[in-house]
C-alpha cells in the first residue's frame, strides 16, 4: 500500500553470523554476572582490590587468601569454579575464532568494512565481526546519529546496561559491543579521553556511553570499507 517503511531482511549467512555473536554474547554475560559477584563478595567484606584485574594471577592469590566468612567463602570459590569452566571450555574466547573464521568466511574476513573498522581503537576481530552481523547494510541508515538510536546509544541513554554486564547484553548487541570495545582503551585516545572527561561530569556510566555513542559513528564511516585511514586518525587524535 505505500504507507509502511520498507523492512531490510538480514540474508541467511548474516542471520547465522548472528546468532553466533548472540551465543557469544549471553556466554560473556554470565562470566561477566559471575565476576560481578566475585566483586560484589569482596566489596561487602570490606576487601580492598588493589589490581585492575580481579582474575588475572595477582587477583586469584588475593581470592585464595583472603580471609572470608563460610557462607561468602562458598560463593567466590562456586563463581570461580564456573568462571574457569567457561574460560576452559573456551566458550568466550573460542567464539571469536568460530564467528571469524567459520562462519561465512568470506562475508566476514574478506568484508572491506570489517577490516576497515579493526582500525578503531578497541575493536578487534571479534567485536568486528559483532558489527558486521548485527548492522549489515550501513547504507540503509541516513547518518550516523540513526544508526546511534537503533544501537541503543542516543543522546539521552543514560546506560544500555550497567558497565559490569554490558558485556552480556545480548537483547542489544550491537550497543553492548561499543560499550565493550571503548571499556578498556587508554585515556590517550580520543575516545578514551570522551569515556574519561564525560565521566567525570556526570558519572562513568554516562562517559561510557558517550563514547560507545562515538565509536558508532565512526563504525558507520568503516564499515562501507572506503575510511580506514581516516578512521584510524580520528579514533586516536586527541579531541
Amino acid at each position: 500500500m505505500g504507507r509502511l517503511p520498507e523492512a531490510w531482511i538480514a540474508p541467511p549467512a548474516t542471520r547465522e553470523l548472528r546468532h553466533w555473536v548472540r551465543h557469544r554474547a549471553k556466554l560473556v554475560g554470565l562470566r561477566s554476572n559471575l565476576k560481578c559477584q566475585v566483586h560484589g563478595v569482596l566489596a561487602g567484606a570490606g576487601v580492598t582490590v588493589g589490581m585492575s584485574d580481579l582474575f588475572g594471577v595477582q587477583g586469584h592469590q588475593l581470592l585464595g587468601k583472603v580471609a572470608l566468612f563460610t557462607a561468602e567463602r562458598a560463593r567466590v570459590d562456586s563463581a570461580l569454579r564456573l568462571v574457569i569452566a567457561l574460560d576452559f571450555a573456551g566458550h568466550c574466547a573460542g567464539l571469536r575464532g568460530r564467528a571469524v573464521h567459520q562462519i561465512d568466511r568470506r562475508q566476514v574476513t574478506t568484508d572491506p568494512g570489517y577490516q576497515a573498522i579493526q582500525a578503531i581503537t578497541g575493536v578487534g576481530p571479534a567485536l568486528a565481526a559483532v558489527f558486521v552481523a548485527e548492522i549489515g547494510e550501513v547504507t540503509r541508515f541516513p547518518g550516523p546519529a540513526q544508526l546511534a538510536s537503533w544501537a541503543g546509544l542516543t543522546s539521552n541513554t543514560a546506560s544500555p546496561t550497567p558497565p559490569c554486564t554490558a558485556a552480556g547484553s545480548s537483547n542489544n548487541a550491537r550497543g553492548w559491543s561499543a560499550v565493550e570495545a571503548v571499556q578498556r582503551i587508554g585515556g590517550h585516545t580520543r575516545l578514551g579521553q570522551i569515556r574519561d572527561r564525560v565521566g567525570e561530569r556526570r558519572g562513568r556510566n554516562i562517559g561510557v556511553v558517550a563514547a560507545a555513542r562515538e565509536l558508532i559513528v565512526l563504525v558507520f564511516y568503516g564499515l562501507p570499507g572506503r575510511r580506514a585511514g581516516v578512521i584510524a586518525r580520528t579514533a586516536t587524535a586527541t579531541p
